[in-house]
């Protein structure tokens, strides 16, 4: 019997991350034209979420390209981490928690090197799902089908068994392409009542190993 499975994205789904404006301060700060920020430290970024960087190097780099001394450098890491986190999903990751042992459960998110320790502190995602799978901790970044083949291989199910939920339709798109059922989320109610349809419809009962926590 195939176990049924709820894999979820974690920024605009399980965190509210609205745009604090806190690169447009650091311009202003800085003197800089708009989009300077985002322009000299494009791949740095790009490598943060694909794991080619460390956080160490990171750090660096700001403070090579930005002129920034090692404290301003922890204050716009700080600010950078301020949005990123955001705020927690509290309703639905309520909601989530109540469906540990009847279906699987798994995080698929594009990320930033650092993201796990940070969000494992605040949030306790390790302890939400069986099994978080980072961009920044294999490689690849969403929509690429290999991010959803591997979150699928680290639950041991079959794409189809799973409902994948994320707030931008490339991704649901691509999920949908890989097999998977996939729903866009918009808000909290629709969002369970989706989950909810999923689960009906499939065999509500875990996999061997269902309820572990897997970490890494």
């Amino acid at each position: 019997m195939t176990a049924t499975c709820v894999i979820l994205d974690i920024g605009g789904v399980l965190e509210f991350t609205p745009d604090t404006g806190w690169v447009q301060c650091w311009e202003e700060r800085l003197v800089l034209p708009p989009g300077t920020v985002h322009e000299r430290m494009r791949d740095v970024w790009h490598a943060g979420s694909v794991g080619s960087i460390s956080e160490r190097a990171v750090h660096e780099q700001v403070a090579a390209r930005l002129g920034l001394d090692a404290p301003q450098v922890e204050a716009f890491m700080a600010d950078l981490w301020t949005e990123y986190l955001g705020t927690p999903n509290e309703e639905l990751i309520a909601y989530v928690r109540g469906l540990r042992g009847h279906c699987r459960l798994g995080i698929l998110s594009n990320s930033f090197v650092g993201a796990r320790e940070r969000e494992s502190a605040l949030y306790h995602f390790d302890e939400l799902v069986e099994q978080i799978v980072y961009s920044h901790e294999i490689g690849i970044e969403k929509p690429d089908p290999r991010a959803f083949e591997a979150a699928c291989a680290g639950l041991e199910v079959q794409p189809e068994s799973c409902l994948f939920i994320d707030d931008f339709a490339v991704n649901v798109e691509a999920a949908q392409a890989a097999g998977m059922q996939a729903h866009l989320f918009e808000d909290n109610a629709r969002t369970m009542k989706r989950i909810a349809a999923h689960l009906n419809s499939g065999p509500r009962v875990g996999a061997p190993g269902s309820g572990h926590v897997l970490r890494g």
